[in-house]
């Protein structure tokens, strides 16, 4: 079986974060999205909630299970048996980062490769901190987040408001 994982803090999950999933899930016998508290970022969703939101985003995926985690994303892909990480890229950027990352994970753990997919140009623009940043500003997020994630926006505006 090939189990492969895609970690990243996904605050929010964006539509262009499903497009990866949901083309790696074909690729996998299982897919693993792993959500982590960033240490370089103050959350905006806790852990909790972006778990749930994830799960209620992929539910149309029967082999996709998302779990949370802290620590070494190699100690996790030990603890789950994968030994392949899923990583989407949308820019030079993007790839220059992620070819960092992978090396340093390839130092922990031969055993352990990196998969590149591209963003489709649809959802090259998106990203979890431009989502954040076009919440604060009260811009429309439709067409750019799972609609519970919207929904989840719509709730904390009204939270905010009283």
């Amino acid at each position: 079986m090939k189990r492969a994982v895609c970690s990243g803090s996904f605050d929010p999950v964006t539509n262009g974060h499903i497009d990866i999933f949901e083309r790696a899930s074909r690729m996998f016998d299982e897919l693993i999205v792993c959500v982590f508290q960033n240490q370089k970022k103050k959350a905006f969703f806790p852990v909790e909630q972006r778990v749930e939101l994830l799960r209620e985003s992929v539910k149309h995926l029967p082999n996709v299970y998302v779990l949370s985690f802290s620590g070494l994303l190699t100690d996790f892909m030990k603890q789950h048996d994968a030994s392949i990480i899923v990583r989407g890229v949308r820019s030079v950027k993007d790839l220059e980062y992620e070819e960092n990352e992978a090396y340093m994970i390839r130092h922990l753990d031969p055993d352990i490769d990196t998969v590149f997919l591209l963003t489709r140009p649809e959802y090259s623009f998106i990203s979890s901190s431009g989502v954040r940043e076009l919440y604060s500003f009260q811009g429309r997020l439709r067409g750019l987040v799972p609609e519970c994630v919207e929904q989840a926006f719509t709730e904390m505006k009204e939270k905010e408001r009283k």
